[in-house]
């Protein structure tokens, strides 16, 4: 599943992604502006909002109630630094978290910012 994020300051959300996020730009256009973006095996896409797009109601912000996006990453601290350094302010601190799945339990580092629109991101990185 790839999410395609409609947002409202294309230009903004791209800088964001890709400078302090470090996602990499896969596919990149134009009318209406678009980018399919990916870290490590993390893809989205975000597309600028305009009248012919998939909207299926006003879009207020914060965009995305409801949703959260979960990236894995390798290295949960390399992104929190990064996003420390861009005064980025964080929805949650970084915690460790426990889940019980069945008879097993999976551990993992993760912290939740929002993005120009307000979509909640969570990274996480699965630890033993």
């Amino acid at each position: 599943m790839v999410p395609e994020l409609t947002v409202t300051d294309f230009t903004a959300s791209l800088y964001f992604y890709t400078e302090v996020l470090e996602f990499k730009i896969m596919v990149r256009r134009s009318d209406p502006e678009f980018a399919y973006i990916n870290l490590g095996e993390a893809q989205l896409m975000l597309e600028e909002y305009h009248a012919g797009g998939w909207d299926t109601a006003e879009l207020v912000k914060p965009l995305g109630r409801g949703v959260n996006f979960q990236i894995e990453v390798d290295d949960v601290e390399r992104v929190l630094t990064r996003v420390k350094q861009h005064d980025v302010p964080l929805y949650r601190d970084l915690r460790e978290n426990t889940y019980h799945i069945g008879d097993t339990t999976a551990c993992q580092r993760e912290f939740l910012i929002q993005d120009p629109d307000g979509y909640l991101l969570r990274f996480s990185q699965f630890i033993e």
